[in-house]
């Protein structure tokens, strides 16, 4: 059994960051448990056609590390992952990972205040345990009659079937959201026929990505503090969405305005545009960025199915209208299991419960995003309510990361063999939450999201600028938390 100081769960964005960190502070004696053969989380899994991201590249990197490499202002996965792995190189900490490492299981031991961890490499002790398993990274499949009858391909998006060739099927799309918005363009010129199947219709905005040309990328890399301004920027200007979101969400009728005309000039078809046009407040759901989704799904060889399905046969789909669609591979663009995780169901606190458990019974929460009650030493990188869905969240991971850093530091320093955070400070903190949520537009925007757990709660984003998030964290707060010192100091 191996014993660390710190162990590291996952290693995307959050987990890669706070193993850079943890090694620039000083600390050696922690590990890096992934999955996967690779670092890059997300951006090692999504490789499907079009998968780019929806926040401009100069905010969609770590702070201390600028990509001055940027080819495009909005770049796509493989760049992503090429940064991603560049930056696990360049601060030496690939050889602190375990890859092909899947924890199974992780209970927190009371006698010897640290934590035990099963995983199908051997067991593992912790003192401590960061958990950075990503909020998107277990594919939500759906729950359709025949679904596992179906005799063609059929795969998630974010688990790309690339030994699959579409070109010339008949392909169905199944979720009309983010990763469909990138997929549908991208593969409807090469396959014979598309339906896209479309639960609710999206909010879609202009998209401004374009190509940098040569002067700016040689700016980016010779001209000092250039880049840092240009990041500022666009900061500054994605910050005004929380004006939308949360502070006055009957200002976004003027961003609907921009998205109907959009919609009006891009699609002729009154009844196709009657289908594609939401009921809701815009930024309820996730806001779509592009200009070809609309051109796509206008195209003669592509069909918006928006009746709802009722069942999957063995090379068919039926709609609820009774039509039934012949397919040859089915796409699934449903989402992720992100108010439902699987790794709630693999964590056991002090008291013998799941945390899956623990919310079952008393509703999703944490303490600033990070700590939960009943779950010493364990902080959770994206935990409820630290989410944002108009900017980076890089800016939300390294605000987290400064939490861990000072918390380990303040240990340290105060003898501490464990801290847990009070139940009646959390409680306090979430209630706080709710009812700065009350007003925004997820709860009064008429629509149900991913955001919402299965009570109707908004238990993913953040309501409420990101900087602000960043002050909360800004010093570990050890006053809030129940501790216990280390045994030498007892005996002492």
């Amino acid at each position: 059994m191996t014993h660390k100081h710190v162990l590291i769960i996952g290693s995307g964005l959050a987990g890669l960051g706070t193993a850079i960190r943890l090694s620039q502070e000083g600390y050696t004696d922690f590990v890096v448990l992934e999955r996967g053969n690779d670092v890059g989380g997300t951006w090692r899994d999504n490789t499907y056609p079009g998968a780019a991201c929806d926040v401009p590249s100069h905010l969609y990197s770590y702070s201390f590390a600028l990509n001055p490499e940027w080819t495009r202002s909005f770049s796509p996965q493989a760049e992503i992952h090429r940064y991603i792995r560049g930056i696990a190189d360049r601060y030496d900490v690939r050889d602190k990972h375990i890859f092909g490492c899947e924890m199974t299981g992780a209970s927190w031991n009371e006698t010897d205040s640290r934590w035990e961890i099963q995983t199908n490499k051997g067991q593992f002790t912790a003192d401590i345990v960061v958990s950075a398993v990503g909020v998107l990274c277990e594919p939500s499949l759906p729950d359709i009659k025949g679904i596992h009858t179906f005799e063609g391909k059929i795969f998630h998006s974010s688990r790309w079937d690339h030994e699959t060739d579409l070109a010339g099927s008949r392909v169905a799309v199944i979720g009309a959201g983010a990763s469909a918005a990138q997929i549908v363009p991208s593969i409807a010129s090469e396959v014979a026929h598309l339906d896209v199947y479309q639960r609710t219709p999206q909010w879609v905005l202009p998209h401004f990505g374009r190509r940098y040309l040569a002067f700016e990328r040689f700016a980016f890399k010779h001209v000092p503090g250039l880049q840092r301004l240009i990041r500022a920027a666009i900061y500054a200007n994605r910050e005004l969405f929380v004006v939308l979101q949360t502070k006055f969400p009957q200002a976004a009728v003027l961003l609907e305005l921009i998205a109907r005309i959009k919609m009006r000039y891009e699609v002729r078809d009154p009844e196709l545009r009657k289908r594609l046009t939401p009921d809701y407040r815009l930024g309820c759901k996730r806001m779509l960025i592009s200009n070809q989704l609309y051109p796509t799904l206008v195209r003669d060889d592509v069909d918006l199915v928006s009746d709802g399905i009722k069942e999957i046969r063995g090379h068919s789909i039926v709609s609820e209208d009774g039509t039934e669609r012949e397919v040859d591979a089915i796409v699934l663009c449903t989402g992720f299991r992100v108010t439902d995780s699987p790794t709630w169901e693999v964590f056991r606190g002090r008291d013998g419960r799941t945390l899956s458990e623990l919310y079952d019974a008393e509703g999703i929460s944490a303490y600033k995003g990070t700590v939960v009650a009943n779950f010493p030493n364990a902080f959770v990188m994206l935990g409820p309510n630290s989410g944002l869905n108009y900017t980076s969240l890089i800016y939300i991971i390294e605000s987290q990361i400064n939490y861990v850093l000072d918390a380990i530091k303040t240990m340290e320093q105060q003898g501490l063999q464990s801290v847990e955070v009070r139940k009646d400070v959390q409680d306090n903190y979430h209630q706080q939450l709710q009812e700065k949520m009350a007003d925004s537009v997820w709860v009064t925007g008429g629509c149900t999201s991913w955001f919402l757990d299965k009570n109707g709660k908004n238990a993913t984003l953040w309501p409420d600028f990101s900087f602000r998030f960043r002050q909360k964290l800004r010093r570990f707060d050890v006053e809030s938390y129940d501790t216990r010192p280390r045994v030498a100091e007892v005996n002492a």
